[in-house]
């Protein structure tokens, strides 16, 4: 299959999860349904049945109830940048890896970005304050990071593990998705009602903001990066310097050849990119342009974490 071809059916995929406009999108999440129902039975069903265990340390989760991005990342990363001894845990999504592996020990790097995947790679670079961990078992790497005698430990990703005891903040849009389904007939990883259970919802332009400045912007840029809802980029691109954009699936590991490729047919002055994307095309040695987003979170939310950390006990 062609990658345009690919990408045609993801960016389908992805409308009919999100906003179905299509009759055959909204014909496909009907026929989901009765799948949809078992999934929720599923789900409500663990949450209810595992009661959470207590690690005795502070955990603060940033997550989703959707699929997707949310700007979950640059969020932890704002929430976590000025504190000190802590620990970032996350699955890993992508990675080459497995089992269990330290991303950074306070700033010092233990491997590449295939090993940690790209957002753990990234938390490695910007946070030398914390340890960085990556497992598909969370609670394996609490119990680590416990044993390094850190202060808090952040989950990146971590609403639907109601087995740990945590402080919970869940990220939404400003605007709401037209499909309120679970999977897969919608995007909701759990009901849309389980909102509720959360310690913090922060809405994006109301609890938080995004501020985005570009580094290295040249007069002739394409855009490339593989990040959920890319379209979202949309609006802090300068239109009159971008000449194409590319899109590959969330997580996608560039190569070399597809690279050389791209650069080859537009022959742009600079490859414009996310932070996220940066750390798996800084190995091929190119001139990039950098979306740097930051995200500028209300105080009263920074307050009741910082409320949770100091009152634990």
């Amino acid at each position: 299959m062609q990658k345009q071809e690919f990408n045609h059916i993801f960016f389908w995929i992805e409308e009919y999860l999100f906003y179905p406009k299509k009759i055959s999108q909204k014909i496909v999440s009907f026929l989901f349904l009765p799948f949809a129902a078992i999934y929720c039975i599923i789900v409500i069903s663990k949450r209810f049945l595992k009661k959470c265990k207590n690690f005795h340390i502070p955990i603060i989760s940033v997550g989703n109830i959707t699929i997707g991005g949310n700007g979950k990342t640059p969020f932890l990363l704002s929430l976590a940048k000025n504190r000190e001894n802590i620990a970032i845990i996350l699955r890993g999504y992508k990675r080459d890896t497995h089992d269990m592996l330290i991303v950074s020990d306070f700033g010092n790097i233990k491997c590449d970005v295939q090993q940690s995947g790209d957002e753990a790679m990234l938390y490695a670079k910007e946070l030398k304050n914390a340890i960085v961990i990556v497992s598909k078992n969370r609670e394996n790497a609490i119990k680590y990071a416990k044993k390094k005698r850190i202060k808090a430990i952040f989950l990146d990703d971590g609403f639907h593990k109601s087995e740990i005891c945590k402080f919970d903040i869940i990220l939404k849009p400003k605007n709401n998705y037209t499909n309120n389904f679970c999977l897969p007939s919608g995007p909701y990883r759990e009901p849309k009602s389980f909102e509720k259970k959360a310690n913090i919802v922060a809405v994006e332009d109301k609890d938080f903001k995004r501020v985005v400045q570009i580094k290295n912007k040249t007069k002739k840029m394409l855009l490339i990066t593989a990040i959920s809802k890319p379209q979202r980029l949309d609006k802090y691109l300068p239109k009159e310097n971008i000449i194409k954009k590319i899109y590959f699936e969330d997580h996608h590991n560039f190569t070399q050849k597809e690279i050389n490729n791209i650069l080859k047919l537009y022959n742009p002055a600079s490859l414009l990119t996310t932070s996220k994307d940066a750390v798996k095309l800084e190995k091929l040695s190119l001139n990039l342009s950098i979306l740097d987003l930051k995200i500028i979170i209300d105080k009263s939310i920074t307050d009741k974490v910082d409320n949770f950390i100091e009152d634990f006990g």
